[in-house]
């Protein structure tokens, strides 16, 4: 598996760089088809905006979802440690639904995503434009690779309906659809 190991705003050691890669592909190993996984380290210069100083996000492509975690601590090593075991548990929790959903029916994929690209247009600045492919969904495939991402909103082409519709975390906690008329 390969991990790319980067910092923010910060330099990352060789020992901490090995322990990462370590680690990840220790936690990856659930799930054979990791094949890529991209480990950033932030340091927040200013205590004012966050009350901890390191934050560590983890994006892995696994069984054709995005798995994207992230953890802030005092220490880099331990918000690592919170980031790998998030990690983890994510991908044991995806390999298990995507066996039981195999094994229930015929194979479905989720969409897949891509980098983005900076835009500027008229005063009106995009930070970020994503591209991916909007490949037909249920709300419950949505509403598990909203999780994944750790969005609070997800938008997908619905394969009940042949429409585009949205998948979002009410402030309760509980989900809620989105579906034109």
């Amino acid at each position: 598996m390969e991990v790319h190991i980067h910092g923010t705003h910060m330099s990352v050691g060789e020992d901490l760089r090995a322990l990462a890669a370590e680690k990840v592909t220790h936690a990856a190993r659930a799930f054979d088809e990791v094949v890529y996984a991209d480990v950033e380290f932030a340091e927040e210069q200013n205590p004012r905006i966050s009350d901890v100083k390191y934050r560590v996000e983890i994006t892995a492509q696994a069984g054709g979802q995005v798995v994207r975690v992230e953890a802030a601590e005092f220490e880099p090593r331990a918000a690592l440690e919170v980031a790998v075991g998030k990690f983890e548990r994510l991908v044991r929790r995806l390999k298990g639904r995507l066996i039981a959903r195999h094994r229930r029916s015929g194979e479905k994929g989720l969409n897949h995503a891509s980098g983005g690209v900076e835009v500027t247009s008229d005063g009106l600045r995009i930070e970020r434009v994503k591209q991916f492919v909007m490949k037909p969904m249920t709300p419950e495939e949505a509403a598990l690779q909203m999780e994944l991402l750790g969005h609070k909103f997800y938008l997908f082409f619905n394969a009940e309906t042949e429409r585009y519709s949205v998948v979002y975390r009410r402030r309760g906690g509980s989900l809620g659809l989105i579906e034109p008329q």
